[in-house]
């Protein structure tokens, strides 16, 4: 670890990463968000990316609930939480044997296939906005917090409920943040059973901490600046966006490119 924090190459490929996550934890969508780990694998294994950006992830997360205090949609927080808590079960009790691969994939997949019905229903001219529903909000939120322990991709599936809301921009992202906090918490007590959290992986968290707050402001800066008109087609995009990368990490992985 003293030869990896030395070597220049390593912030070459952490502080970019850093950057895009805290931008995407200020509010400005998820593909973002899902580039953090890939860059990180760049100079470390994928665990162990993942295991230095958590503690980040926590930092950025405690920035976010205080840029958007107030702005959240408690609904949401209550149908979709239950789910991802037992999605986290799942994952710790599975992480031997469910691999990355196939969790990109398939989450990949069906987020295309979510980009693709909205744009669909602005071809055929029918505006969709969907009303709560506890089944469908503890599906999606159990498939995200499962995602989100497995591969850091709990967006996807978090959007695939969320965004047929049609929640003020600022209420959708609030709630988002939310989410998001909690579940990063939560999976704190698994990654520390897992052996995630030891010396080497910390030190190189605490080094790039301090980029954390300024990515996740400036992400938070230009969101609440956005108008619904732009920003939910800014979203979608970032869906298909998202889709694609997972699709591609997810091949990868199991071809073994």
């Amino acid at each position: 670890m003293n030869a990896l924090l030395s070597d220049p190459t390593f912030y070459f490929a952490a502080v970019p990463a850093v950057i895009l996550v805290g931008l995407s934890k200020g509010g400005f969508g998820g593909a973002m968000a899902l580039l953090g780990v890939p860059m990180l694998s760049l100079v470390v294994s994928p665990v162990q990316a993942a295991a230095i950006l958590l503690p980040i992830l926590i930092v950025m997360d405690v920035v976010s609930l205080w840029a958007w205090r107030g702005f959240m949609d408690r609904r949401t927080l209550s149908i979709m939480l239950p789910g991802a808590f037992l999605g986290i079960a799942i994952g710790w009790a599975t992480a031997a044997v469910v691999t990355e691969g196939h969790v990109r994939l398939i989450v990949g997949l069906v987020t295309l296939a979510f980009f693709l019905r909205w744009v669909f229903e602005k071809v055929a001219g029918r505006a969709h906005i969907a009303d709560p529903s506890r089944p469908r909000g503890t599906f999606w939120g159990g498939v995200a917090g499962f995602t989100s322990f497995v591969a850091h991709a709990g967006g996807p599936p978090y959007q695939v409920y969320a965004l047929p809301l049609g929640h003020d921009p600022r209420v959708y992202t609030g709630t988002s943040v939310v989410f998001f906090a909690i579940v990063n918490a939560v999976k704190l007590i698994p990654y520390f059973a897992l052996g995630q959290f030891d010396r080497s992986n910390l030190t190189a968290s605490l080094i790039l901490i301090p980029l954390a707050p300024l990515a996740t402001l400036a992400g938070v800066w230009v969101v609440k600046r956005m108008k619904p008109a732009v920003f939910y087609p800014f979203m979608y995009v970032m869906v298909l966006i998202v889709s694609l990368k997972l699709i591609h990490d997810g091949v990868s992985d199991l071809m073994g490119w």
